[in-house]
């Protein structure tokens, strides 16, 4: 298309409604959900029955809100312990890894590269068995041999951790390794020349250029983390993730509560993305 010929009026029409087709496709979902979480209905669905927070705050009869709901708060604080994790680890080796694929005498960096981007290609099913399965035979073999339990390799909240750190750092270093191709190294020499010792030159100069494409990554990592559904299925032990306390909810029949809860996922989200790009603009400006 060149922007500085006319359009058609077919053209156009077909452009506006491509535009209006493509946007309702992504957020009508979405809308409807944050709708019916003030639904005053036992179930999460149409017709509307008039409007209501007790899917919130409700404390009687079968109206139980989310915040007096004891399963889905300590799913919640789950969900959220193990995305802080998951995160401050898939951080900081994911920025280690971009720092090594950037050395220009790695050994077999081709190689490395592809077995490291390798988790984030397969199915995430797949991957969650296929830890399951390892991490399981390893355990009970060094029980049945040496009489040592692994209970940290078994199903629980730290495999679910290592399960997902192993695909998600993968992100961060594709993330923080695309900013630091962009670094200029006369900059690190320069510090060399003034006296500056490696420590000095990595902490002053190159992650501090580094930075936002870091705290991006950790940014990154924690909602992946946080969401991450076909993986965690596999792993999980009596600490159950929210994710996997809503697709229980949702399979066993379900009050709007699940709605409530996908409307303050979504609220929450918005309101950060919202602020990082004031930030950025504001950045930007200055």
């Amino acid at each position: 298309m060149i922007r500085s010929l006319p359009n058609s009026k077919f053209y156009t029409i077909a452009f506006n409604t491509f535009i209006i087709v493509y946007f309702v496709f992504l957020f009508a979902p979405l809308l409807i959900t944050c709708i019916l979480a003030f639904n005053n209905s036992m179930i999460p669905s149409l017709p509307w029955k008039g409007f209501t927070l007790d899917w919130f705050f409700g404390n009687r009869g079968e109206k139980i809100g989310f915040f007096h709901d004891k399963f889905n708060l300590r799913s919640f604080g789950v969900s959220f312990r193990l995305a802080i994790v998951v995160s401050l680890m898939s951080t900081a080796m994911g920025t280690c890894a971009a720092f090594l694929f950037e050395q220009e005498n790695f050994p077999f960096k081709n190689v490395m590269y592809l077995l490291m981007i390798a988790p984030i290609v397969i199915p995430g099913v797949i991957l969650g068995i296929s830890i399951l399965s390892f991490t399981t035979t390893v355990a009970n073999f060094f029980q049945n041999h040496f009489g040592i339990r692994l209970d940290s390799i078994r199903p629980g909240f730290w495999l679910v951790a290592f399960g997902q750190f192993s695909f998600i750092s993968t992100y961060v270093a594709m993330v923080v390794s695309a900013r630091l191709k962009k670094f200029d190294r006369t900059l690190e020499d320069a510090a060399y020349n003034l006296g500056a010792n490696r420590f000095q030159v990595i902490w002053y100069i190159t992650l501090k250029y580094l930075r936002p494409s870091i705290i991006g990554g950790l940014a990154l990592s924690f909602l992946l983390s946080f969401e991450n559904f076909n993986t965690t299925l596999f792993l999980v032990g009596a600490d159950v993730p929210l994710p996997i306390a809503l697709f229980n909810r949702v399979r066993d029949g379900s009050t709007p509560v699940i709605n409530a809860i996908s409307f303050l996922l979504i609220f929450v989200t918005s309101v950060c993305a919202m602020v990082n790009l004031i930030l950025s603009r504001k950045k930007k400006e200055d």
